[in-house]
């Protein structure tokens, strides 16, 4: 392994079941996302050479996104430091999973793997203002973890990368990579009437609490994929002091300020209570 945690993806060491615990679940999402999924999403989804028989080769993927976008898939062992993440992403690189999920944990994985970070994430690398976003966070977590601001940061990342809803004429659609690869999950934040729906403010989503155990109480939606440009150029250090001395926000609890696209009735987190 390297100092930047990258290792070969070995493409021709991944065996039978493997190859088809990806094709099934690539199967379910790709009849599942049309008219669901942001028209960004499925259209990268298309000009990405992943429809094959299995898991894709990187290479193969990155001849292609490379020249979209000069992003390029690099293989991890798994999960890696915060600062080795950043600096992947600052490098228009994207740290992916070489493994993949085990076929009798098809539906809840507690770290991602190859399916989530490739399907999750590539179509939208393919999507130049989503790939300038994504860089410009890469140089904006080196920045915070100077600043003690990971954690706030990190919310970002969550809240849009992960997690995001996009408002579109045609009514909110989903982006983020835990959504789109989750089959759960891109029935529940659409469908459910129990998360709430916000629109999204940067002040509000850097004191927010998320859950990484369960499908998320709120989802934030941005106004068009121009509002991530927007936010790429952003100096977020004043807006880390302003919201230094206020209150964490529970990742269920509506606050004044917000614009509530839709209203959730809590009842599927009350109900595990």
């Amino acid at each position: 392994m390297t100092d930047d945690h990258s290792i070969p993806q070995n493409w021709a060491g991944y065996d039978e079941t493997e190859h088809a615990t990806w094709r099934a679940l690539f199967a379910r999402q790709h009849a599942l996302l049309p008219g669901r999924a942001a028209p960004a999403f499925l259209e990268g989804l298309e000009r990405l050479p992943i429809f094959g028989d299995g898991i894709p080769d990187f290479d193969t993927l990155n001849d292609v996104l490379g020249r979209a976008t000069g992003w390029q898939i690099v293989a991890v062992p798994g999960l890696v430091p915060d600062a080795v993440f950043f600096r992947h992403l600052a490098a228009r690189r994207f740290p992916a999973t070489r493994s993949i999920r085990k076929p009798e944990a098809m539906d809840y994985l507690e770290a991602p793997d190859v399916f989530h970070d490739v399907f999750g994430h590539a179509p939208m690398l393919m999507l130049p203002v989503f790939a300038d976003y994504m860089e410009a966070y890469g140089k904006g977590g080196l920045k915070a973890l100077g600043l003690g601001a990971l954690e706030r940061l990190a919310r970002v990342y969550w809240y849009t990368v992960e997690f995001g809803l996009v408002r579109l004429p045609e009514g909110l659609r989903i982006y983020g990579s835990g959504i789109v690869s989750s089959r759960a999950e891109s029935l529940f934040c659409l469908d459910d009437a129990s998360p709430n729906r916000i629109a999204f403010d940067l002040s509000r989503v850097l004191r927010t609490r998320y859950r990484i155990d369960d499908f998320q109480e709120c989802y934030f939606a941005i106004d068009g994929f121009d509002a991530l440009l927007e936010l790429a150029r952003i100096d977020f250090a004043p807006i880390y002091r302003e919201v230094a001395s206020l209150p964490d926000i529970g990742p269920g609890e509506l606050i004044a300020s917000d614009h509530v696209i839709t209203r959730g009735t809590g009842a599927y987190h009350k109900a595990k209570l």
